[in-house]
């Protein structure tokens, strides 16, 4: 799920053997042996079954690279044989009665900003271009691929939504930032503006909604990967306009329950525990960090908020959720569940700690540790989850940092087998020791540029590429 900001202070994109959270959603032993989900089968970065290499080039250990027809930085979701991917396809054909972009339109004079929202009510600056760019003029396909996981070859590709985006996206950011997810037996993908879609894992389309169109803030784009639990797909839905947070029944796509918010724009993925014998959804954003009972909607709890323009996805383990934002401010609160009511101020918030927390890449919670860059820099820090102890503290990868233009990592990182994997956009890899102590294993380097977060399913790693998605597994 990516969303970024480049310059000016103003640039964004969205958005990927542990012991299992006593509080997070403990994931089926089908889901473990796969990448289920945006931040794997446990919803924290970790592969619990997964063995990948530690060393890689273009002529090593590459069991396939294939290329991505358009553009997309959802992460690959993988089960069994096979791996889907998103992608947002431009056709180079404009509409028969093409209108001249939103953004060379006459500028209509602003209404007053409601509390909470940017100036310029629900279409704020987002359809007129801000910093994201006016708006293409060109017809794309928002389309779902299915390939074969031994190979790489396309098993099928089917075009979900046809048209012009109705507003621009960040320079850096794709239409396809929403990770799809699945139960084994279906897929699910939120195209957010373009609909929501469940395919079984043949190509066929069981149901489809269209929830509206989104106006995200100053043009960025969307994403914000949703998120499944026993039967109810939950979608969240922060933008320039009326924000909500839904379920929607897995087998028939209708509502189960929508939950009204007010939020600026978020493209944070809800986070589903378990708790009290309770399943929740929780969603961090600027203004309140919120906990919603999944089989009602109703809010348990909620407290203080994170920084603009929230990213990152939470992260649950010890009793606890942590929650992130690095934009315009650093926040990240340690809050114990179990809560009601609003928790600010309270004891219910174990810890924090403000300086150098993510702005676009979410966390890793590895056993005891939690690791996370600071901003969208080659900067990591690796905090003791229970106490808030720091252990590694923005300490400089200068691996990542060579030959990046402008911000140097916006993929997640991801943890197998007692080993961090770090990605940055100029294409080198870090492996480090699951350690208290920045200890490197291996540097590689590929010829993409990566922005989308890898995923681990066994002895292989995928990582999606501007370009190419490959297939990273060690061989003989």
């Amino acid at each position: 799920m990516i969303l970024r900001f480049l310059r000016l202070q103003t640039w964004a994109v969205v958005a990927c053997c542990a012991s299992l959270s006593a509080v997070a959603t403990k994931a089926a032993p089908a889901a473990e042996s796969n990448w289920p989900q945006w931040r794997g089968p446990l919803q924290n970065g970790v592969a619990p079954h997964g063995e990948p290499p530690t060393e890689w080039s273009e002529t090593k250990n590459v069991k396939w690279k294939v290329k991505i027809p358009g553009e997309g930085h959802s992460t690959p979701i993988i089960w069994g044989d096979k791996i889907f991917v998103v992608s947002a396809i431009p056709t180079g054909k404009k509409p028969a009665t093409a209108a001249a972009p939103a953004a060379t339109a006459p500028p209509a004079a602003p209404p007053p900003a409601e509390p909470g929202k940017p100036p310029g009510g629900r279409g704020g600056r987002g359809g007129r271009g801000g910093m994201g760019g006016g708006p293409s003029n060109e017809i794309y396909q928002w389309t779902v691929l299915c390939l074969d996981r031994g190979t790489g070859r396309i098993l099928w590709q089917k075009t979900a939504r046809e048209e012009v985006p109705h507003e621009g996206r960040q320079p850096t950011n794709t239409y396809a930032s929403y990770s799809p997810v699945t139960d084994g037996e279906q897929l699910y993908v939120s195209l957010g503006s373009w609909g929501v879609y469940c395919y079984d894992l043949n190509g066929n389309l069981k149901w489809e909604r269209d929830l509206g169109k989104m106006s995200t803030i100053m043009g960025f784009g969307e994403g914000g990967s949703p998120a499944l639990h026993q039967g109810k797909l939950i979608i969240n839905w922060d933008h320039l306009g009326d924000d909500f947070i839904t379920a929607l029944d897995t087998k028939t796509g209708k509502t189960v329950w929508k939950t009204d918010r007010h939020e600026p724009t978020t493209w944070a993925t809800p986070l589903i525990v378990e708790h009290g014998g309770i399943a929740q959804a929780i969603v961090g954003a600027t203004d309140k960090t919120r906990c919603y009972d999944l089989a009602t909607g109703k809010q348990i709890w909620e407290c203080e908020g994170l920084t603009a323009n929230t990213i990152p996805s939470p992260v649950a383990g010890h009793g606890m959720i942590y929650a992130m934002g690095g934009f315009r401010g650093s926040k990240l609160l340690a809050v114990r569940l179990g809560g009601t009511g609003d928790l600010t101020g309270t004891d219910a918030i174990v810890w924090r700690h403000e300086k150098s927390t993510p702005y676009v890449p979410s966390p890793l919670l590895y056993d005891e540790l939690l690791y996370f860059f600071a901003s969208n820099n080659a900067m990591l820090s690796c905090f003791e989850a229970r106490t808030g102890k720091p252990l590694i503290d923005a300490e400089r990868i200068e691996a990542l940092q060579g030959g990046a233009q402008g911000p140097a990592v916006y993929a997640s990182p991801v943890g197998a087998r007692g080993r961090v994997y770090l990605v940055g956009r100029n294409g080198t890899t870090l492996v480090i020791n699951k350690s208290e102590k920045l200890e490197p294993i291996a540097t590689n380097k590929l010829d993409d540029r990566f922005d989308a977060s890898p995923a681990i399913v066994g002895k292989e790693l995928f990582l999606r590429g501007r370009e190419n998605l490959y297939c990273l597994t060690e061989k003989p």
